[in-house]
């Protein structure tokens, strides 16, 4: 019974605290300090949730699935979609904990066909997803191993003076306050610098990248260096842009922000293409990049192009 009661308390004040009505310092002096961590943890969630504006219908749907197969061995207010918050808050991180139900602490953001995501990471640092991309990290070990996980394409705005590194299946990117695009899509690896300091490793070589810097590995060649007057990728303005790369990779592209599918197998696909396409208009896009290239492009079945030469 007395266990019971301090739940209950416990439930009281971790609602009041996320209202607003309590202080850190007055929870803190109210809770036990292992309690304390895990309601800040909690905030963090919260605070990502509302950055992300991302669904909560898995989360909700796996938390409820959960409180089912508990309710005959403890007491468990029932949780509905307008008042999940809550329900965690209240009912399930005290009595059986957050990390039981939800699992680690690996954090998976996701972008679908067409969209753009932007993250604020724990120390500041902010990460705008291109379409069709993943990004992941440990929240828990983040301040002791501040590594992310991409696949796809991301642009990394770096907090002053936090450092951390970026892994993805091509190669790594090391920073300390700055600004970088990753794009690594397939066999295609390709870093810009626009402020500070980057260092990439990719097939066991290391190249440092300052302002108007870029380097580029495809199919697993000799890298490429060049220097570009941009500053700030072209995507996150609504326009992809490409720089002497094989058509297939502007293909890739095309079809991750349209959700189309580009059937190419009637061309050489390993042309060479400089160019860019708009993120608004499938016609425009279309034509701008066939076209320039003496392809020709048709639509048989809705979302499928077929491509054939002119």
């Amino acid at each position: 019974m007395k266990d019971q009661n301090l739940n209950s308390e416990n439930d009281t004040f971790l609602a009041k605290w996320l209202e607003g009505e309590l202080s850190d310092d007055a929870l803190k002096s109210l809770v036990s300090e292992n309690e304390y961590h895990s309601f800040l943890k909690i905030r963090k969630g919260i605070n990502a949730y509302e950055n992300l504006e991302s669904s909560t219908d898995a989360s909700f749907s796996k938390i409820q699935d959960h409180i089912s197969k508990k309710k005959e061995k403890g007491k468990v207010r029932q949780l509905n979609s307008n008042s999940w918050l809550l329900g965690i808050a209240a009912s399930i991180v005290v009595l059986i904990g957050l990390f039981f139900i939800l699992g680690d602490d690996i954090v998976t953001i996701e972008t679908n066909y067409g969209e753009q995501k932007t993250i604020v990471l724990l120390d500041g640092s902010e990460v705008i997803l291109n379409s069709k991309s993943t990004l992941t990290y440990d929240e828990d070990d983040w301040e002791n191993n501040r590594i992310l996980n991409l696949k796809g394409e991301g642009y990394f705005k770096v907090k002053k003076g936090s450092t951390f590194t970026v892994v993805t299946d091509n190669g790594d990117v090391k920073v300390l306050g700055t600004q970088f695009n990753v794009n690594s899509l397939n066999d295609l690896f390709e870093v810009s610098c626009f402020e500070g300091k980057v260092s990439v490793t990719s097939k066991a070589e290391n190249y440092i990248l300052l302002p108007t810097n870029s380097v580029r590995r495809i199919n697993g060649f000799d890298a490429e260096q060049w220097k570009t007057l941009d500053v700030n990728p072209s995507w996150i303005n609504g326009e992809s842009t490409f720089k002497s790369v094989p058509l297939k990779y502007v293909i890739t592209s095309i079809e991750s922000q349209y959700n189309i599918k580009i059937e190419s197998k009637e061309i050489n696909s390993n042309l060479i293409y400089t160019g860019s396409f708009t993120h608004k208009d499938l016609d425009i896009a279309l034509k701008t990049v066939f076209n320039s290239l003496q392809i020709r492009y048709i639509e048989k079945e809705k979302g499928n192009i077929y491509l054939s030469s002119k």
